[in-house]
This record gives structure tokens, sequence and C-alpha cells, in this order.
């Protein structure tokens, strides 16, 4: 079955789903979030999750930390972030904060320096700018469809390292340099390397979705050079506009994505204005490729 036909299997439960952009995203209306959702309503978000790529739910400002995370419960098993400490009065809950130069401006997929990265990522925004601070988010199935065969079968084959090791002062420019170099120590406290698949299975739909982002050091078994030139060819085709849906958050909007089909990019142009989001992922499983080989981590365990 291709990409196309398995992004439009419907979900189980009739829920008030509203597309958002044709490829990828549909809000989800009708629907107060908490840890006492029914279980058929639970499937029903569950599938719109695989299906929509991203969903999201607006006004649900009667959340907190607390029933956040019940709420994630019933999705999934929270983790907590691999190096960066939770939230105070939380057991896996990370605050995002603009002010301390939390500004996710690059794109990438949660945490996939490590070999089972989370499946999905709940974020709630508590305080949102009055203008700017959008999250773009892309989908990185439809992004493989878009291959040619030729570009396919070579990405099939290909093997990346992510690490959590990188440019911090390329991708945070606006960021001072005491910030950046706080926010450094903290996210590298331990340094990781993962091998993954370019192209993985996603182990519910069976689509083939492209594994790259920030996170990507390198491709094995090419040059520096070689690597840079291919990965960016290939990510060019995860983040075109067509492939991209973009959120303007109010405070209380809820998004939920698919971390194992998606990248995300939240947009730094809202200057000095405040913006905390709070978010919590769910344990995900180790990647498959195409050929059945499976990721593995090389340092950091």
């Amino acid at each position: 079955m291709s990409n196309a036909a398995l992004a439009v299997q419907p979900v189980a439960q009739a829920l008030d789903i509203h597309p958002v952009a044709g490829r990828i995203g549909a809000e989800i209306r009708g629907i107060k979030l908490s840890g006492n959702l029914d279980a058929a309503t639970v499937e029903a978000i569950q599938q719109a999750l695989v299906q929509y790529k991203v969903i999201f739910f607006r006004e649900q400002t009667h959340l907190d930390d607390q029933s956040q995370e019940a709420f994630a419960h019933l999705l999934g098993e929270p983790i907590a972030h691999p190096t960066v400490p939770v939230r105070d009065g939380t057991r896996f809950l990370l605050e995002l904060d603009g002010a301390r130069g939390h500004r996710a401006n690059s794109w990438h997929t949660d945490v996939t320096f490590v070999d089972a990265y989370p499946k999905a990522s709940i974020l709630r925004s508590v305080l949102s700018p009055a203008s700017g601070g959008d999250t773009v988010w892309a989908n990185t199935a439809s992004a493989y469809n878009d291959l040619t065969p030729e570009l396919r079968a070579l990405a099939d084959n290909l093997w990346a390292v992510h690490s959590n090791e990188y440019d911090y002062a390329a991708r945070k420019p606006d960021v001072s340099v005491e910030k950046l170099e706080e926010y450094r120590k903290v996210f590298t406290s331990t340094v990781y390397e993962t091998e993954h698949p370019v192209v993985r299975v996603h182990p519910v739909s069976g689509e083939k979705t492209l594994l790259l982002g920030h996170f990507v050091k390198r491709l094995k078994g090419y040059s520096q050079t070689d690597s840079t030139q291919l990965f960016n060819l290939l990510q060019s085709h995860v983040t075109r506009l067509e492939n991209t849906v973009r959120w303007r958050w109010n405070t209380g909007d809820v998004a939920i994505w698919d971390n194992r089909a998606t990248q995300h990019y939240a947009v730094d142009d809202y200057g000095t204005q405040e913006r905390i989001v709070r978010r919590v992922t769910l344990k995900g499983d180790v990647p498959v490729g195409v050929l059945g080989h499976r990721s593995q981590t090389t340092k950091g365990l």
C-alpha cells in the first residue's frame, strides 16, 4: 500500500475534525482534554494523530501541569528528556521559555540522538505572544513519497549519525553568549550518538518516512561534504511549504504530533515578547529501516 493510501485511512470514531493544511495537520473541536477521557475517544485521537500527523485542540485553558501529564498517560508512556531537567513539581514535563533562550528555530524531530526516541509530543501553550511565535510542522511521509524512484532507492540504503552535540550558535544566533553556553552545558551533559536509517518504517501505518533534522551529524560512509549535500537534498523535500502546516498559538492551545512522521520548527520572530510552552513526550520504539535493520545508540549509554 502506498504512503498516499495509508494517509487517508478513516479514524475509528467520528470526531469533529477540521484539516488545517492539505498534507498535514487537523484541528479537533468539541473535546475537553483530561486524564478522564473514555477509551473510544482516546483511540479516535490516536488514529487521527497517525492520519494527520499533528492535531490541534483550542482553548484547553483548564489544563495545568498535572492534568497535562494525566492526559499524556492515556496516549502512551510519558518519559523525561534524557538531559534537560523536568519542571519542578512534575515527573515528565519540560518547560520551554523563550526568555531563557529555549527557541527551537531549526527543523528537527525530537530527541533523535537516542535510539528509541519519543513516538509523540504533547505541547501546551502557557503564555503566547501577541504576534509571532508560530510553530511549523512538516510531513516526513509525504516527503518520502515525493522522491523520485531513484532517490527513494538511494535514501532506503542511507544511515545517519544523530547527536545532541551540534553547532548551537548557528541554530540560535539571537541568543546571548551566556544563555547559549548555559543551554549547551545542560543539553550536552551527556553526549549521545545514534545511528538511524534515513528511511524508517512507521510501526503503526507502515508508511516510509524520512528520518533527518538538525541532530544529523553525518551520513555513514560519506565524506562530510558529500553528507552535507545529500542531507540538504533530502531535507529540502521535507520542508517544502506544500508539505507543512503552520499554527498560530493562543494561550491554552494544545498540539500533539507524531514524532515518528514529522519535523517541526518554532519560528523565532517574537522578539522580547514572552512565550512559554510545556511539553510531555511519550516513549517510542527503536526505528526499523526498509531492509529490517534497527537503529543503535553508539555513545552515551
